[in-house]
């Protein structure tokens, strides 16, 4: 389970978590319910680009084994959930209904923004921090990630995980100095990385962010400088055969095109990206002479769609 979700295993500490965290989502479920295990990768997904230390939580809560709990706020069918501000009940959602689960988070978006800056620091800065902001018309859809089916090749096992790429905090390379926390992912044995991205849904790709914060004073490590993209692919590619393979999209990122925080606004050609199941993203090369590829943040800017049963691929046409 993410570690971005508070597993609740006493009364005690649902109790003491409503008191430390601004806000709380609780998600009341059973091993035995199946819609409970289908809405449970949104779920994990919102947790993971949504929480925020002492002010965003988002908790799991086993029906069966907490039944006092289940009993405190009369949860009578699963999967039910429960939002809370200052201790106290706001918002429910019961049945595994996407659309209204992520209509009180909508909420909770609008609550954190604007608490501001005084509450709860933590490293991100942020509950949902953007890089840029998304073109006109069109909304961040990284929520739609299928988190457990999210793989990175050529990853240096010193820096974060491929999770850290979809986290909606503030990258602590925007802090003074390096920063101490491995929140990015950094290649390996050169300055490629390829990077396999699952949705939940079948969606629409506009734009893609990507954020790079390499340490002013290492040479070695570069952002970005060659891109090429893959749609619907049920696995992710090898470096040969992504090399050997015509891309959805071949970008050239120029040094002027990152801004002030790191990060590139890259449209994508809308027309090709309308029913897109998967994206590989290849980092084909660095930009500049170094010998290895960072990267802080990765944000999809589109439209959702309909979803398809999850944890089965759906393969449609490339380039329709």
């Amino acid at each position: 389970m993410s570690e971005h979700l508070a597993v609740i295993s006493s009364k005690s500490q649902f109790d003491s978590l409503l008191k430390s965290s601004r806000i709380v989502v609780a998600d009341f479920y059973a091993d035995w319910c199946a819609p409970c295990t289908q809405i449970a990768p949104l779920y994990e997904s919102l947790a993971l680009t949504l929480s925020r230390p002492n002010v965003v939580t988002f908790a799991k809560i086993n029906s069966d084994e907490q039944t006092e709990l289940s009993q405190e706020y009369s949860v009578t069918s699963l999967p039910t959930f429960l939002v809370f501000r200052d201790g106290k009940e706001i918002d429910k959602v019961q049945g595994a209904d996407p659309n209204k689960l992520k209509g009180i988070v909508q909420k909770l978006v609008t609550e954190v923004d604007s608490l501001g800056e005084s509450f709860g620091s933590g490293s991100g800065g942020g509950a949902n921090w953007k890089g840029a902001e998304a073109p006109r018309g069109y909304s961040d859809i990284t929520d739609q990630i299928e988190l457990r089916d999210l793989e990175v090749l050529n990853a240096d096992e010193a820096a974060g995980g491929v999770r850290v790429l979809f986290e909606g905090s503030k990258p602590s390379g925007l802090g003074n100095g390096k920063g101490t926390s491995k929140d990015y992912v950094q290649s390996g044995a050169d300055d490629q990385l390829l990077l396999y991205v699952p949705f939940q849904s079948i969606v629409k790709l506009h734009t893609l962010q990507l954020t790079s914060l390499p340490p002013k004073d290492d040479e070695d490590v570069m952002r970005p400088g060659n891109i090429h993209l893959y749609i619907n692919r049920t696995h992710n590619l090898d470096f040969s055969e992504a090399d050997d393979t015509e891309p959805t999209q071949a970008i050239e990122i120029g040094p002027e095109d990152w801004n002030a925080d790191g990060t590139v606004n890259l449209p994508l050609r809308y027309v090709k990206f309308q029913k897109t199941s998967s994206l590989v993203i290849y980092v084909q090369q660095g930009e500049g002479d170094g010998e290895t590829v960072r990267l802080d943040r990765v944000r999809l800017i589109g439209e959702a769609g309909a979803k398809r049963e999850m944890g089965k691929l759906q393969k449609v046409g490339e380039d329709e």
